[in-house]
């Protein structure tokens, strides 16, 4: 059953690039271009994003708990943003699958679901944890008195309910994932591609629909609110709107690939060698967009970039220092 599906039974289908019945040199020289533009991506990720997205994570980690060590108190929208942190990092270390393209990671549906499951977790958190940021961001705005902002007082408290929702959303997913065969061998994607369909609807609705709509929304009420002062308020929080851009671009094109391959399963095809393709790219870019987070904010969110600078500021003069040292040794060694 090769190719074929039903509704409720994907275990049967196989990825495009491991199906195929070459007719045509053309056809052949086609299928080698995407495994070698893969390929690329994914050496670019691994040597480029990777190391620059674990080392702001790392950064931003010490900046944060030097800071609390240091004044006892952290602000409610430092602590959201270690949370969306730790999230990120996450993230990373599960992209390390990877790694084996343009080839699939081969491993048991059942290894393959609880992957999925620890990647929707990061996913779900780490959108979850920014909406909660943009909110407490927002309530700002408006008078302590409200339920919100109460509520938002309180970061701890937000952060656990953003674990649970996301905990919950995880576990739906892989319930959708299925558990047949689960003793087999597979092609294993973060997204397996022997999810039901319903997989990849629910992951598209909870975890780019509804946050994006909310996203907008509390975009439309900050503006609104902060029209006068609009200006000062980007130059205030950079971080929080560069990072609300990159996260909308890159999970929007992520997220309309997962609505096409589940076009694809319903419509009972597997698709093509470019449609894989580009599905891939668009996993690749998501992970990009993990790492650029936490480079954006290491260098824009200010107790950070405050941090960041002063850290050059320091090697700086050490390096001035050490050159003045020298010049006296140069001197004296001349005369003699």
């Amino acid at each position: 059953m090769e190719g074929r599906m039903t509704a409720h039974n994907m275990t049967g289908i196989s990825y495009p690039s491991k199906n195929l019945a070459f007719n045509s040199t053309e056809e052949i020289e086609a299928f080698i271009a995407s495994q070698n533009i893969i390929s690329r991506l994914m050496h670019c990720y691994i040597a480029f994003f990777v190391p620059s997205g674990l080392i702001a994570g790392i950064c931003i980690l010490i900046i944060f708990i030097k800071n609390y060590l240091q004044y006892k108190v952290i602000e409610n929208l430092d602590l959201l943003l270690l949370h969306f942190t730790i999230s990120n990092i996450i993230m990373i270390f599960l992209s390390f699958t990877v790694i084996t393209r343009p080839d699939y990671l081969n491993a048991t549906h059942l290894a393959c679901n609880v992957l999925s499951f620890f990647f929707n977790f990061g996913y779900f958190n780490s959108q979850y944890a920014f909406i909660l940021t943009l909110l407490t961001l927002l309530l700002k705005s408006f008078p302590p008195t409200t339920a919100l902002s109460k509520a938002t007082q309180r970061p701890i408290l937000c952060v656990g309910f953003v674990l649970i929702c996301a905990f919950c959303l995880s576990l739906t997913a892989a319930v959708l994932v299925g558990a047949d065969n689960y003793h087999l061998d597979t092609d294993c994607q973060l997204d397996p591609l022997f999810a039901r369909p319903e997989y990849e609807i629910v992951k598209f609705t909870f975890g780019f629909g509804i946050p994006s709509f909310l996203q907008i929304l509390c975009f439309i009420v900050l503006f609104a609110k902060e029209a006068p002062a609009l200006k000062q308020h980007i130059r205030t929080y950079p971080a929080v709107y560069i990072i609300s851009t990159s996260i909308f671009i890159c999970r929007l094109f992520y997220n309309v690939m997962i609505l096409f391959r589940t076009t694809f399963k319903l419509q009972k095809s597997i698709g093509t060698p470019k449609n894989e393709l580009v599905m891939n790219i668009a996993e690749i870019v998501l992970f990009c967009e993990s790492c650029a987070s936490l480079v954006f904010i290491l260098c824009f969110h200010k107790p950070c970039k405050d941090e960041l600078l002063k850290v050059i500021q320091n090697c700086r003069r050490k390096n001035t220092a050490n050159s003045h040292l020298e010049i006296p040794t140069t001197h004296e060694s001349g005369s003699q």
